[in-house]
């Protein structure tokens, strides 16, 4: 005779307190920033990441876009998950189970609110250890993503010079490119066209400004490929 499946007639139910945790990514001052925002006195660090609950029929990224509206008088021009953490790291409001939202945002789009302020990725104030490790994987998402998809262009305007657009790969990335690699690299990727303007950059010739327009071709991928780079 085989045995019955054991059924658990009344589960105990244990609700989960679940945070959307957003990393909001620009360009400032040569730099790419993290938005944070100030704490209450009571917290143990007086800065942490835009942070709430979802709230009712409101889904992860519709929570995320609200919370960068807040806190930044802005949508996110672009947003992606970056993992869920459900360890023993603090969490500022004791969330159980944290979402970590990676948001770009270009320089010069919307006001942070008067708690919130930017700080340089590579020198942010103490922050709450599950936070720490959110802004860890967001950084390290995108910088995985950069020659995978054209993220560099959500944090430019429709019009930019070939040097605008190499900083901004520059800070994605965290380090220095070559000039004559990186554009031989994006002339490859087919992903910008000369546009009929000019930007004055001092006392030198005018730069030529572009605008992104990726040529339909297949195969080709939609990032710009730094394996082609050579020194």
């Amino acid at each position: 005779m085989r045995d019955r499946p054991v059924v658990l007639l009344k589960p105990a139910v244990r609700r989960t307190t679940l945070a959307v945790d957003v990393v909001v990514l620009s360009p400032r001052v040569d730099a790419l920033a993290v938005l944070l925002v100030r704490a209450p006195s009571s917290a143990r660090e007086r800065w942490s990441l835009p942070w709430d609950a979802p709230q009712v029929g409101e889904g992860l990224e519709d929570a995320a876009a609200r919370i960068t509206r807040v806190v930044l008088g802005a949508a996110p021009a672009f947003f992606e998950q970056v993992g869920t953490l459900s360890d023993g790291r603090r969490h500022p409001g004791d969330a159980e189970v944290s979402v970590g939202i990676a948001a770009l945002s270009p320089a010069g789009v919307g006001q942070p609110i008067m708690d919130a302020e930017w700080f340089p990725l590579a020198s942010l104030p103490a922050i709450a250890p599950r936070h720490r490790t959110i802004v860890d994987h967001a950084a390290a998402v995108v910088r995985q993503r950069v020659d995978q998809s054209p993220l560099a262009f959500r944090l430019l305007p429709p019009a930019f010079t070939l040097s605008d657009l190499q900083g901004v790969y520059e800070l994605l990335l965290g380090r220095r490119l070559h000039k004559a690699s990186f554009r031989r690299a994006l002339q490859a990727s087919y992903l910008v066209e000369p546009m009929d303007e000019w930007h004055s950059e001092g006392r030198g010739r005018p730069a030529q400004l572009f605008r992104y327009a990726p040529k339909k071709r297949r195969g080709v991928r939609r990032g710009v490929r730094f394996d082609l780079f050579t020194d």
